[in-house]
């Protein structure tokens, strides 16, 4: 997964925008309004799901699951093909905390993508087998993939670390092949593309060749 651009973050986003609007009172779009239907808590009458028309095709497109004014959660179906596809978590400040989407496009969330303080993703999580189990972390830097993590067997633990260089070329792949959370062989890339093997047979990070006894 590719993290998305502040311009689309943005644009995604507006969704949220125009419902608040709406609930707040302001003037807006009659239009919109009319697209826009809620659904309350029948004991404390609060309110719980607003649902929307966005693109104004006739059908709904985007679900904000609230307490009250407060939004939790936005499930947005951005193609139209009846399924989520993108899914918004806010914080207690209404702060977008991370998107959810969707691989396969199949309405099955399958990696979140956290944004940095300058708005651009920093960290990307997904579940390699769709479960909800996150088994692989990446980490960016504006944008540029520079660390992977992940937990191949998945016994909760990382046993594989990734490293990337600017151009975006892995520079190392390390093993944790003994189970005990540190990395203990690794393949380091030269920049021809030939690849040296090392070892650390203690896991402290004291590397030296494979061959060396």
């Amino acid at each position: 997964m590719r993290p998305e651009s502040r311009q689309t973050e943005r644009a995604a986003a507006l969704p949220l925008l125009l419902l608040l609007a709406l609930l707040g009172g302001c003037r807006g779009d009659e239009q919109a309004r009319q697209r826009i239907s809620g659904s309350y808590d029948p004991q404390t009458g609060r309110l719980q799901l607003l649902k929307f028309d966005a693109d104004a095709d006739g059908r709904i497109d985007t679900f904000s699951y609230m307490d009250g004014p407060r939004v939790l959660r936005i499930e947005i179906d951005q193609d139209d093909d009846g399924k989520i596809d993108r899914w918004e978590y806010y914080g207690a400040e209404q702060k977008l905390e991370k998107v959810g989407a969707s691989s396969l496009h199949d309405g099955v969330e399958d990696s979140w993508s956290y944004a940095g303080p300058d708005g651009s993703v920093a960290r990307v999580e997904i579940s390699g087998r769709r479960d909800g189990t996150v088994t692989r972390t990446e980490f960016y830097e504006k944008d540029t993939l520079v660390r992977v993590e992940e937990d191949t067997d998945r016994d909760g633990r990382v046993d594989k670390w990734e490293s990337y260089g600017a151009d975006g070329g892995v520079t190392s792949v390390a093993f944790d092949t003994r189970h005990r959370g540190t990395p203990d062989r690794r393949l380091v890339y030269e920049s021809n593309g030939v690849a040296r093997a090392e070892i650390d047979p203690d896991g402290n990070g004291s590397w030296r060749p494979a061959a060396q006894r």
